[in-house]
Protein backbone atom coordinates (compact mmCIF):
# COMPACT_ATOMS: atom_id res chain seq x y z
CA UNK A 1 0.00 0.00 0.00
CA UNK A 2 1.13 3.60 -0.27
CA UNK A 3 3.03 5.21 2.61
CA UNK A 4 2.91 8.83 2.21
CA UNK A 5 6.11 10.49 2.16
CA UNK A 6 7.19 14.38 2.53
CA UNK A 7 10.07 15.41 0.05
CA UNK A 8 12.93 16.93 1.70
CA UNK A 9 11.45 16.32 5.10
CA UNK A 10 10.50 12.59 5.72
CA UNK A 11 10.87 9.21 3.45
CA UNK A 12 8.33 7.13 2.99
CA UNK A 13 10.46 4.45 4.91
CA UNK A 14 10.79 7.26 8.05
CA UNK A 15 6.79 7.28 8.23
CA UNK A 16 7.05 3.14 8.23
CA UNK A 17 9.70 3.28 10.67
CA UNK A 18 7.76 5.88 12.87
CA UNK A 19 4.48 3.49 12.60
CA UNK A 20 6.88 0.20 13.59
CA UNK A 21 7.95 2.47 16.82
CA UNK A 22 4.45 2.57 17.46
CA UNK A 23 3.33 -1.51 16.75
CA UNK A 24 6.01 -1.82 19.39
CA UNK A 25 4.66 -0.17 22.50
CA UNK A 26 1.10 -2.24 21.13
CA UNK A 27 0.21 -4.30 24.17
CA UNK A 28 -0.89 -8.28 23.27
CA UNK A 29 -4.72 -7.15 23.58
CA UNK A 30 -3.98 -4.41 20.87
CA UNK A 31 -4.46 -1.36 23.57
CA UNK A 32 -1.69 1.34 22.41
CA UNK A 33 -0.66 3.03 25.66
CA UNK A 34 0.97 6.64 25.90
CA UNK A 35 3.87 4.36 26.04
CA UNK A 36 4.84 1.41 27.68
CA UNK A 37 3.55 0.82 30.85
CA UNK A 38 1.52 4.39 30.41
CA UNK A 39 -1.97 4.35 30.33
CA UNK A 40 -3.97 3.75 27.47
CA UNK A 41 -7.32 6.12 26.14
CA UNK A 42 -9.56 5.49 23.81
CA UNK A 43 -8.55 8.79 21.98
CA UNK A 44 -5.05 8.41 21.34
CA UNK A 45 -5.58 4.91 20.77
CA UNK A 46 -7.55 5.30 18.01
CA UNK A 47 -5.22 8.39 16.61
CA UNK A 48 -1.96 5.34 17.19
CA UNK A 49 -3.96 2.84 15.21
CA UNK A 50 -4.61 5.58 11.96
CA UNK A 51 -1.49 6.25 12.29
CA UNK A 52 -0.44 2.31 12.01
CA UNK A 53 -2.64 2.16 9.04
CA UNK A 54 -1.28 4.76 7.32
CA UNK A 55 2.31 3.98 8.08
CA UNK A 56 1.44 0.48 6.32
CA UNK A 57 1.18 -1.72 10.03
CA UNK A 58 -1.98 -3.31 8.32
CA UNK A 59 -2.46 -5.74 10.95
CA UNK A 60 -1.66 -4.11 14.11
CA UNK A 61 -3.98 -1.06 13.24
CA UNK A 62 -6.65 -3.59 12.64
CA UNK A 63 -5.74 -5.35 16.43
CA UNK A 64 -6.30 -1.58 17.61
CA UNK A 65 -9.32 -1.00 16.22
CA UNK A 66 -10.67 -4.37 17.03
CA UNK A 67 -9.75 -3.79 20.52
CA UNK A 68 -11.86 -0.57 20.98
CA UNK A 69 -14.82 -2.35 21.77
CA UNK A 70 -13.71 -4.89 24.30
CA UNK A 71 -13.68 -1.82 26.29
CA UNK A 72 -16.96 0.08 25.84
CA UNK A 73 -19.82 -0.22 28.81
CA UNK A 74 -23.62 -1.16 28.41
CA UNK A 75 -24.07 2.36 28.28
CA UNK A 76 -21.97 3.26 24.85
CA UNK A 77 -19.76 4.87 26.48
CA UNK A 78 -15.33 4.42 27.12
CA UNK A 79 -13.96 4.72 29.92
CA UNK A 80 -11.17 8.02 30.40
CA UNK A 81 -7.97 5.72 31.71
CA UNK A 82 -7.02 2.20 31.23
CA UNK A 83 -3.76 0.67 32.59
CA UNK A 84 -2.98 -3.13 31.09
CA UNK A 85 -6.50 -3.42 30.73
CA UNK A 86 -7.79 -2.27 34.40
CA UNK A 87 -9.99 0.86 34.05
CA UNK A 88 -8.18 3.36 36.55
CA UNK A 89 -10.57 6.64 35.79
CA UNK A 90 -13.89 4.92 34.86
CA UNK A 91 -15.58 8.45 33.93
CA UNK A 92 -17.02 8.24 30.72
CA UNK A 93 -15.86 11.25 28.75
CA UNK A 94 -17.55 12.25 25.79
CA UNK A 95 -14.36 13.36 23.37
CA UNK A 96 -13.19 9.47 23.80
CA UNK A 97 -16.62 7.59 23.47
CA UNK A 98 -16.81 9.97 20.15
CA UNK A 99 -13.75 9.35 18.39
CA UNK A 100 -14.08 5.56 17.15
CA UNK A 101 -16.54 6.81 14.26
CA UNK A 102 -13.57 8.80 12.67
CA UNK A 103 -10.75 6.19 13.02
CA UNK A 104 -13.29 3.46 11.51
CA UNK A 105 -14.56 5.94 8.72
CA UNK A 106 -10.36 6.44 7.96
CA UNK A 107 -10.11 2.72 8.00
CA UNK A 108 -13.24 2.69 5.45
CA UNK A 109 -11.20 5.21 3.27
CA UNK A 110 -7.94 3.16 3.06
CA UNK A 111 -8.99 0.07 2.87
CA UNK A 112 -12.41 -0.04 1.67
CA UNK A 113 -13.22 -2.96 4.05
CA UNK A 114 -16.99 -3.19 4.51
CA UNK A 115 -16.92 -6.15 6.58
CA UNK A 116 -14.85 -4.86 9.37
CA UNK A 117 -17.41 -1.53 9.25
CA UNK A 118 -19.67 -3.76 9.76
CA UNK A 119 -18.42 -5.49 12.47
CA UNK A 120 -17.67 -2.56 14.30
CA UNK A 121 -20.55 -0.23 13.19
CA UNK A 122 -22.71 -0.83 16.32
CA UNK A 123 -19.89 0.18 18.64
CA UNK A 124 -19.86 3.69 16.63
CA UNK A 125 -23.58 4.09 17.37
CA UNK A 126 -23.88 2.97 20.68
CA UNK A 127 -20.86 5.45 21.05
CA UNK A 128 -22.26 8.57 19.48
CA UNK A 129 -25.96 7.94 20.82
CA UNK A 130 -24.67 8.43 24.42
CA UNK A 131 -22.59 11.51 24.21
CA UNK A 132 -25.39 13.42 22.13
CA UNK A 133 -27.39 12.18 25.29
CA UNK A 134 -24.93 14.65 27.16
CA UNK A 135 -25.89 17.95 24.39
CA UNK A 136 -26.61 21.03 26.84
CA UNK A 137 -28.65 23.85 25.85
CA UNK A 138 -26.22 26.16 24.45
CA UNK A 139 -24.98 23.33 22.05
CA UNK A 140 -22.00 22.31 23.65
CA UNK A 141 -21.38 18.39 25.14
CA UNK A 142 -20.58 17.95 28.67
CA UNK A 143 -16.68 16.06 29.10
CA UNK A 144 -18.36 13.74 31.53
CA UNK A 145 -21.70 13.09 33.13
CA UNK A 146 -20.22 13.96 36.54
CA UNK A 147 -17.89 17.00 35.27
CA UNK A 148 -20.17 19.88 34.71
CA UNK A 149 -18.52 21.44 32.20
CA UNK A 150 -17.76 21.72 28.34
CA UNK A 151 -14.91 21.62 26.69
CA UNK A 152 -13.71 23.44 23.56
CA UNK A 153 -11.18 21.21 21.96
CA UNK A 154 -13.23 18.29 22.83
CA UNK A 155 -16.42 19.55 21.34
CA UNK A 156 -14.18 20.42 18.41
CA UNK A 157 -13.46 16.81 18.17
CA UNK A 158 -16.93 15.57 18.56
CA UNK A 159 -18.20 17.46 15.85
CA UNK A 160 -15.57 15.87 13.64
CA UNK A 161 -16.53 12.19 15.45
CA UNK A 162 -20.46 12.86 14.57
CA UNK A 163 -19.66 13.91 10.86
CA UNK A 164 -17.91 10.97 10.38
CA UNK A 165 -20.56 8.90 12.08
CA UNK A 166 -22.98 10.50 9.72
CA UNK A 167 -20.83 9.32 7.23
CA UNK A 168 -20.85 6.10 8.42
CA UNK A 169 -24.55 5.84 8.59
CA UNK A 170 -25.26 6.62 4.96
CA UNK A 171 -23.12 3.68 4.28
CA UNK A 172 -24.75 1.29 6.43
CA UNK A 173 -28.00 3.18 5.26
CA UNK A 174 -29.34 3.97 8.73
CA UNK A 175 -30.26 7.56 9.10
CA UNK A 176 -29.28 9.14 12.32
CA UNK A 177 -31.01 12.29 11.93
CA UNK A 178 -30.52 13.12 15.93
CA UNK A 179 -26.39 12.82 15.45
CA UNK A 180 -27.15 15.66 12.45
CA UNK A 181 -29.17 17.88 14.60
CA UNK A 182 -26.74 17.27 17.68
CA UNK A 183 -23.85 18.32 15.12
CA UNK A 184 -25.44 21.19 13.87
CA UNK A 185 -26.26 22.77 17.14
CA UNK A 186 -22.37 21.71 18.46
CA UNK A 187 -20.98 23.67 15.70
CA UNK A 188 -22.86 26.53 15.47
CA UNK A 189 -21.70 26.64 19.01
CA UNK A 190 -17.65 26.23 18.61
CA UNK A 191 -18.37 28.89 15.90
CA UNK A 192 -19.92 31.35 17.82
CA UNK A 193 -20.57 30.46 21.55
CA UNK A 194 -16.84 29.41 22.56
CA UNK A 195 -17.34 31.49 25.67
CA UNK A 196 -20.07 29.44 26.81
CA UNK A 197 -17.12 26.57 26.87
CA UNK A 198 -14.79 25.92 29.55
CA UNK A 199 -12.09 28.36 29.47
CA UNK A 200 -8.66 26.87 28.65
CA UNK A 201 -7.37 29.48 26.44
CA UNK A 202 -4.07 28.98 28.02
CA UNK A 203 -3.85 25.78 26.01
CA UNK A 204 -2.89 26.06 22.27
CA UNK A 205 -5.60 22.98 21.72
CA UNK A 206 -8.35 25.64 22.64
CA UNK A 207 -7.25 27.92 19.86
CA UNK A 208 -6.71 25.71 16.98
CA UNK A 209 -9.11 22.65 17.50
CA UNK A 210 -11.99 24.61 16.22
CA UNK A 211 -10.09 24.75 12.76
CA UNK A 212 -8.59 21.04 13.01
CA UNK A 213 -12.23 19.66 14.32
CA UNK A 214 -13.88 21.21 10.86
CA UNK A 215 -16.03 23.72 12.45
CA UNK A 216 -14.61 26.97 11.42
CA UNK A 217 -13.02 27.29 8.14
CA UNK A 218 -11.96 29.36 5.19
CA UNK A 219 -11.46 32.84 6.41
CA UNK A 220 -12.98 32.81 9.56
CA UNK A 221 -10.41 29.82 10.24
CA UNK A 222 -7.52 32.11 8.72
CA UNK A 223 -8.94 35.02 11.47
CA UNK A 224 -9.27 32.74 14.10
CA UNK A 225 -5.35 31.80 13.94
CA UNK A 226 -4.07 35.24 13.25
CA UNK A 227 -5.25 35.93 16.75
CA UNK A 228 -3.04 33.75 18.94
CA UNK A 229 -0.50 32.65 16.23
CA UNK A 230 2.71 34.52 18.17
CA UNK A 231 1.32 33.38 21.53
CA UNK A 232 1.84 29.79 20.42
CA UNK A 233 4.15 29.34 17.74
CA UNK A 234 7.66 29.86 18.19
CA UNK A 235 9.85 30.38 14.77
CA UNK A 236 11.98 27.53 14.21
CA UNK A 237 10.75 25.19 16.84
CA UNK A 238 6.84 25.00 15.97
CA UNK A 239 3.68 25.00 18.41
CA UNK A 240 3.74 25.38 22.19
CA UNK A 241 1.46 23.35 24.30
CA UNK A 242 0.65 26.41 26.58
CA UNK A 243 1.30 30.24 26.16
CA UNK A 244 3.02 30.92 29.87
CA UNK A 245 5.94 28.23 28.75
CA UNK A 246 8.83 27.74 26.68
CA UNK A 247 7.62 24.10 25.84
CA UNK A 248 7.17 22.99 21.97
CA UNK A 249 5.25 19.64 21.78
CA UNK A 250 5.12 17.50 18.80
CA UNK A 251 1.52 16.39 18.77
CA UNK A 252 -0.04 19.83 18.93
CA UNK A 253 2.73 21.17 16.08
CA UNK A 254 1.41 18.22 13.76
CA UNK A 255 -2.24 18.88 14.92
CA UNK A 256 -1.98 22.66 14.01
CA UNK A 257 -0.46 21.58 10.72
CA UNK A 258 -2.99 19.79 9.97
CA UNK A 259 -5.12 22.45 10.47
CA UNK A 260 -3.33 24.85 8.18
CA UNK A 261 -3.65 22.49 5.58
CA UNK A 262 -7.29 22.11 5.85
CA UNK A 263 -6.93 26.08 5.16
CA UNK A 264 -4.47 25.34 2.25
CA UNK A 265 -2.02 27.20 4.11
CA UNK A 266 0.07 24.99 3.10
CA UNK A 267 3.55 26.71 3.04
CA UNK A 268 3.70 27.33 6.93
CA UNK A 269 2.14 23.60 7.50
CA UNK A 270 4.98 22.64 5.61
CA UNK A 271 7.19 25.03 7.90
CA UNK A 272 6.00 23.96 10.79
CA UNK A 273 6.19 19.88 10.00
CA UNK A 274 10.01 20.55 9.14
CA UNK A 275 10.64 22.56 12.49
CA UNK A 276 9.23 19.60 14.51
CA UNK A 277 11.65 16.97 12.96
CA UNK A 278 13.73 18.17 15.95
CA UNK A 279 11.78 15.91 18.38
CA UNK A 280 12.60 12.58 16.28
CA UNK A 281 14.41 9.99 17.95
CA UNK A 282 16.57 7.43 15.87
CA UNK A 283 14.07 5.22 16.43
CA UNK A 284 11.96 6.63 14.07
CA UNK A 285 9.99 7.87 17.32
CA UNK A 286 9.25 10.92 18.26
CA UNK A 287 9.94 13.02 22.05
CA UNK A 288 6.83 14.64 23.63
CA UNK A 289 8.13 17.94 23.59
CA UNK A 290 11.30 20.18 24.02
CA UNK A 291 11.78 23.13 26.65
CA UNK A 292 14.03 25.83 24.92
CA UNK A 293 15.90 29.07 25.73
CA UNK A 294 17.63 27.49 28.50
CA UNK A 295 20.72 29.59 28.86
CA UNK A 296 22.53 26.96 30.67
CA UNK A 297 20.97 23.56 29.21
CA UNK A 298 20.55 24.67 25.76
CA UNK A 299 16.86 22.66 24.46
CA UNK A 300 16.28 19.91 26.44
CA UNK A 301 13.74 17.05 25.62
CA UNK A 302 10.72 17.47 27.95
CA UNK A 303 9.59 14.37 29.12
CA UNK A 304 11.80 11.83 28.40
CA UNK A 305 8.95 9.70 26.90
CA UNK A 306 8.46 8.84 22.95
CA UNK A 307 4.79 9.00 22.98
CA UNK A 308 2.57 7.09 20.69
CA UNK A 309 0.05 9.91 19.84
CA UNK A 310 3.26 12.03 18.62
CA UNK A 311 4.08 9.57 16.47
CA UNK A 312 0.50 9.16 15.55
CA UNK A 313 0.13 13.03 14.51
CA UNK A 314 3.58 13.41 12.39
CA UNK A 315 2.17 10.44 10.13
CA UNK A 316 -1.07 12.02 9.78
CA UNK A 317 0.16 15.08 9.60
CA UNK A 318 3.07 13.34 6.77
CA UNK A 319 -0.09 12.71 5.09
CA UNK A 320 -2.08 15.16 4.86
CA UNK A 321 0.98 17.13 3.54
CA UNK A 322 1.80 14.33 0.94
CA UNK A 323 -1.65 15.54 -0.86
CA UNK A 324 0.50 18.85 -1.88
CA UNK A 325 3.96 18.00 -1.76
CA UNK A 326 4.07 14.04 -2.06
CA UNK A 327 1.93 11.32 -2.51
CA UNK A 328 -0.59 10.68 0.19
CA UNK A 329 -3.01 7.47 1.01
CA UNK A 330 -6.92 7.91 0.26
CA UNK A 331 -7.09 8.90 3.83
CA UNK A 332 -4.73 12.05 3.44
CA UNK A 333 -7.87 14.43 3.68
CA UNK A 334 -9.85 13.10 7.01
CA UNK A 335 -8.68 16.21 9.40
CA UNK A 336 -9.40 18.41 6.07
CA UNK A 337 -13.28 16.38 5.93
CA UNK A 338 -13.14 16.24 2.25
CA UNK A 339 -15.08 12.98 2.93
CA UNK A 340 -17.84 14.04 5.61
CA UNK A 341 -20.56 15.39 5.04
CA UNK A 342 -21.80 18.88 5.84
CA UNK A 343 -24.36 19.60 8.63
CA UNK A 344 -26.81 22.75 9.03
CA UNK A 345 -25.62 25.50 11.79
CA UNK A 346 -28.66 25.06 13.85
CA UNK A 347 -28.65 27.84 16.89
CA UNK A 348 -31.59 26.01 18.45
CA UNK A 349 -31.53 26.82 22.06
CA UNK A 350 -28.60 28.88 22.62
CA UNK A 351 -28.91 33.38 23.15
CA UNK A 352 -28.88 33.45 19.19
CA UNK A 353 -32.35 32.34 19.22
CA UNK A 354 -33.84 33.94 22.52
CA UNK A 355 -32.11 37.50 20.83
CA UNK A 356 -34.30 37.06 17.54
CA UNK A 357 -37.17 36.07 19.67
CA UNK A 358 -37.02 39.27 21.35
CA UNK A 359 -37.05 41.42 18.02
Amino acid sequence: MTVPSVPGVLTDAHVRQTAASIALAQEPSGAIPWSPGEHVDIWNHVEAAMGLLVGGEVDAAERALNWVPTMQRADGSWPIKIVLGEVVDDRGECNVSAYFAVGLWHHWLIRRDRSFVEQHWDSVRRGLDWVTSLQVPFGGIQWTPVDDLCLLAGGSSIFQSLRAGLALADLMGEAQPEWELAAGRLGHAVRNHRDLFADKSTFSMDWYYPVLGGAVRGHDGLDLLAQRWPDFVTPGYGARCVDHKPWITGAETCELVMALDALDDHDRALQLFTDMQRLRHPSGGYWTGVVYGDADQGDVFWPGNLETYTAAAVILAADALATTYGTGTAGAGIMRADSLPSVPDLPMECDCVLATSRR
